[in-house]
């Protein structure tokens, strides 16, 4: 390591002579102190290479600094593999091009930053796909899969990404540049010759593996050939099965040595990948239910005899957990009774009557085999719903309350197929030794189970056992001559147990290949061979009292404000693309940096709560920067399987920091908006003249840090308030009672919408009061003025406790103003109100979901509304999608009879309330809209209706776009049959 005195100076001509970049800030460093498992490191800087130079020098200043470098993808690894104390080089930004395709070879060429869901998305035109099917398709890189020998669900037809590299491009610890592929023996024999390092890795592996005893020992110590799952070490028994050393025909290709090496002997700049033709296109499941995991651990034995193309396990404690999970709750339908272990076998054919076939025949022998009580077959274009709750386990299991765990340490064992019934029952009474209860999710199929011990990390005790599980682990496998790593990698978690695994002559001679690639370790070291003890350098101090915040939300359900950032596992949900669907995370989805992930946020968040030496800890310009493009659109909230709140983490996060540092003027005069529209309301005619003004508004926008691009919201001539007391008669109440939220942005800027909503609820014959409240303090909220936000929640709850029951719900016209008593009141109110705040939420109701749910009821029908042929592109307002549900609204504004609604793929519009106004963020906020939404917008037709429920969604592809978009709500008005 280089002289500390020395460090920064050294770094600065780096990043100088680096055309991508360099970063040493201690926010950075904690970003990347971590990944999605147990360990953290902080790092010496961070490196987003822009090109194959860039790595070339990076090598080069490692050689010369003895400073190591950690290859990194996106950071999903489970056994701490991209934790180290050099410099992180993160490839996930630039390294991202798939650079050559033959369709007829079947094969591609990619950089190793590609995501493996984004390759199949260009691949499936062409028929053909990657067939590797990791929980993390949606975000995982090659890279990383390659780094891994990454299998997934249907490894049990397709085998890992070991058996699709055919060629690997690689820069090897002197900086040459060198492609690894298969050789025949002569070629093999040619290599040995080359007068370089990489002449000397085949002269090292031909004097290796040509002996007879080291022969012996790779046979007698490796994992047995039928767990096509293994990835222990490095994995010399492929080698040794080749032309070269043996009597098969395999030719020798150092590919598979550099699977599952960690990027530990080399740096990968291109991949050359085999496919797959598409699977066949009728998939249906059968989820078989289980009293017992061993019960359906022989039956896993049984179903693969029926050769399924998926045969995957989850337990009981998994299947708890998603029902507190809003989006996986959704996933949950098909379950009977409590199961203890929930089979999922998938049969794929061309005919629904042929994977029928297949499930029935299998049900049948499960049956009179008497292992299960329940079969409900899933069929096609409902499984994915399953393999959502499947892949949603790992991060549910960081749900658990408290700092107890399921903790990654047994974690990845394989073993055959026909020893995984017996080995579980070893495992479990093994556990049993410990006083602990397993959590199983499985790729049973393959023989590989994911078993999870519940540890409190924070307790050294725990520590302890912690290490004495892995061990015990370990000593079992080898007992069963299996593989302690079946597709997650060594990492820092098992890489010191390789020798109990492999023997000790076999490590010796992992030390020796280590050594000849990198003899001046510089390849992401301790991985592998020499990897400290597995319960050091975790993420928690052991026994370290937790810091007393005092808090304006209320966080007693996660065990207070750290544990709430703290239930982030670092499995990277929020850096999945566009394509993938959802909300989560419009920043990073734009900008690509690991930095704008709520991953990111909620590590920085821990970070500085747990060791700031500050009397306010959240006194840390490193949170506010990371924070900072935090649009808080509450996709986190949904669809990241921890339910990290990030934008309520944010919100009070700004409040804290406030409290030392003041209130900026900006955050105020947002907050206020309605008290400032209110002054308007006096003089709308001056006060919209005041905004529209070039000289004026120029002038107020510039004082208020607003983009001058941006158009601002003008009033109406009179509010929802004043129209509703001068012209609303009740004309009866067919339908029954409802209440109007009044919010402040309805009620002075988007009037008429009100109006329409009000005309439309008596129009399919509901009586709509109005009553006097005061806003919903979402602009308080969003910009951290809590106590004011707090304040108004406790007046509307008081106000709205005797109106709102079942048969008189609270309605909103605006979806984050309305959706605050669904989500913020509850933990924002006194503790006295709590409850009552979640009596009230349990019946309040965006206006399209009530007005749905009536539907279903049958007190709407499409004989309510004309016939009138509309095309229709809705955009859903983020807030509704991650607390509500959006399909409310396209089934809404589908009921009249001429309406096609199509609903836009798309995340965050950008605007995100004030976000979008703000002076640095326009840019990053139009980059948002850019990604979906907008260039939807733009290739509709110029009579298809664009609607939107969000007032700022509207105004952002208005300025976006320059077309109008318009409420659900006005839409229904104008179809409605008026009488």
């Amino acid at each position: 390591m280089i002289n500390s005195a020395k460090t920064k100076l050294i770094l600065k001509e780096l990043q100088q002579d680096l055309a991508g970049e360099l970063h040493d800030s201690d926010m950075m460093k904690v970003i990347y102190a971590t990944d999605a498992s147990v360990y953290r490191e902080m790092p010496l800087a961070v490196a987003i290479p822009k090109n194959t130079t860039d790595l070339k020098k990076l090598i080069h200043f490692a050689n010369q600094h003895d400073i190591s470098l950690i290859p990194r993808a996106a950071g999903t690894s489970l056994a701490g593999q991209i934790v180290g104390n050099g410099i992180i080089v993160d490839i996930s930004k630039h390294f991202n091009q798939i650079l050559e395709f033959n369709p007829e070879e079947k094969w591609v060429k990619v950089q190793p930053g590609v995501v493996r869901d984004e390759l199949n998305f260009f691949l499936k035109a062409h028929g053909l796909f990657f067939s590797p099917i990791t929980s993390t398709a949606n975000r995982a890189m090659i890279g990383g899969m390659v780094g891994n020998n990454s299998s997934g669900t249907t490894s049990i037809v397709y085998g890992t990404t070991r058996e699709h590299v055919l060629s690997l491009k690689t820069l090897l610890s002197d900086g040459s540049e060198v492609t690894f592929e298969a050789l025949s023996k002569s070629d093999f024999q040619e290599k040995t010759k080359l007068n370089s390092l990489e002449g000397n890795l085949y002269k090292q592996i031909a004097l290796a593996l040509n002996n007879p005893q080291q022969q012996d020992n790779i046979r007698k110590h490796f994992p047995k050939k039928s767990i096509h799952r293994r990835n222990t070490g490095y994995a010399l028994d492929y080698l040794l099965e080749t032309e070269v050393f043996s009597e098969e025909t395999a030719a020798f290709n150092f590919c598979k040595l550099l699977c599952g090496s960690e990027g530990t002997l080399a740096f990968t700049t291109e991949i050359k990948l085999h496919l797959d033709p598409v699977q066949k296109p009728i998939d249906i499941i059968v989820a078989a239910h289980f009293s017992g995991i061993n019960e359906s651990l022989r039956a896993t034995q049984l179903a693969m005899k029926h050769q399924p193309t998926q045969c995957e396990l989850i337990d009981k404690i998994i299947l708890d957990c998603t029902k507190e999970n809003i989006q996986q709750n959704k996933n949950r339908w098909f379950i009977e009774g409590d199961p203890e272990g929930l089979l999922m076998v998938e049969f794929r054919e061309d005919t629904l009557e042929e994977a029928m076939k297949k499930a029935e025949v299998m049900i049948a022998e499960l049956e009179k085999s008497q292992l299960g009580y329940a079969f409900p077959i899933i069929p096609p274009g409902k499984t994915k719903q399953l393999r959502e709750l499947r892949k949603a386990g790992l991060g549910l299991l960081a749900n658990i309350p408290g700092d107890k765990k399921s903790v990654a340490c047994i974690e990845d064992t394989a073993v055959a197929l026909e020893d995984l019934a017996d080995y579980i029952d070893e495992v479990e009474e093994m556990m049993t030794g410990f006083d602990q209860k397993l959590v199983v999710y499985a790729h049973a199929g393959a023989g590989e189970l994911h078993l999870r011990p519940i540890l409190n990390l924070k307790d050294s005790k725990d520590v302890k056992q912690f290490y004495e599980i892995g061990k015990a682990s370990a000593e079992l496998v080898k007992r069963y001559k299996g593989s302690l790593s079946g597709e997650h990698g060594d990492g820092r978690l098992r890489g010191a147990f390789i020798p109990i695994m492999v023997g000790e002559e076999n490590y010796e001679l992992f030390k020796r290949i280590k050594q000849t690639w990198d003899p001046k370790n510089i390849f992401n070291p301790n991985k592998i061979v020499n990897t400290p003890p597995m319960n050091t350098s975790l993420r928690y101090e052991a026994d370290v009292p937790v810091k007393e915040m005092k808090t304006i939300f209320n966080f007693s359900d996660k065990g207070g404000v750290l544990k709430a950032a703290e239930k982030c596992n670092g499995s990277g949900d929020c850096r999945k693309l566009t394509l993938s669907g959802g909300t989560m995370c419009p920043s990073y989805q734009a900008t690509r940096n690991e930095k704008d992930t709520t991953r990111a946020r909620a590590n920085t968040l821990r970070e500085y709560l747990t060791h700031s030496d500050q009397k306010n800890p959240f006194n840390h310009q490193e949170i506010k920067e990371v924070m900072d493009l935090c649009l808080s659109c509450k996709g986190c909230t949904s669809e990241c399987p921890s339910n990290v709140d990030m934008s309520t983490l944010k919100a009070e996060f700004l409040h804290q920091y406030y409290q030392t540092n003041g209130v900026p003027l900006r955050a105020k005069a947002f907050a206020y908006i309605n008290d400032l529209n209110r002054l308007g309301g006096k003089f709308p005619s001056l006060y919209n003249f005041f905004l529209t003004n070039p000289l004026l508004s120029k002038t107020a926008k510039k004082i208020l840090g607003v983009a001058p691009e941006r158009s601002l919201p003008k009033i109406h001539a009179y509010s929802l308030r004043k129209w509703y007391q001068k012209n609303y008669k009740n004309t009866g109440s067919k339908n029954g009672t409802v209440v109007l939220f009044c919010d402040e942005f309805t009620n002075w800027n988007d009037t008429e919408i009100g109006i329409k909503s009000i005309q439309l609820l008596q129009g399919l014959k509901y009586h709509v009061e109005l009553i006097d409240h005061p806003e919903s303090g979402r602009a308080a909220i969003s910009k951290g003025l809590l106590p004011r936000a707090k304040q108004m929640a406790n007046k509307n709850v008081l106000i709205f406790k005797d109106y709102i029951n079942e048969n008189t719900p609270l309605l909103g016209v605006e979806p984050s103003a309305i959706l605050s008593f669904k989500d913020e009141y509850p933990r924002l109110v006194d503790a006295e109100l709590v409850q009552v705040a979640k009596n009230i939420a349990k019946h309040t109701y965006m206006i399209d979901e009530f007005l749905a749910k009536e539907v279903k009821k049958g007190k709407i029908t499409s004989a309510d509304f004309t016939k009138d042929k509309k095309q229709i592109l809705l955009h859903g307002h983020c807030h509704q999608k991650s607390l509500g549900n959006i399909q409310d609204c396209v089934a809404l504004l589908s009921v009249p009879e001429q309406h096609e609604v199509t609903l836009i793929p798309s995340g965050c519009c950008g605007m995100a309330g004030s976000f979008g106004y703000e002076k640095e963020h326009f840019k990053i906020s139009q980059q948002v809209g850019n990604l979906v939404l907008f260039p939807t917008i733009e290739k509709a037709e110029k009579d298809t209706v664009i609607a939107a429920s969000g007032t700022s969604c509207r105004h952002q592809i208005k300025d976006g776009t320059e077309r109008k978009a318009i409420h659900p709500v006005e839409i229904l008005w104008a179809a409605l049959l008026k009488n």
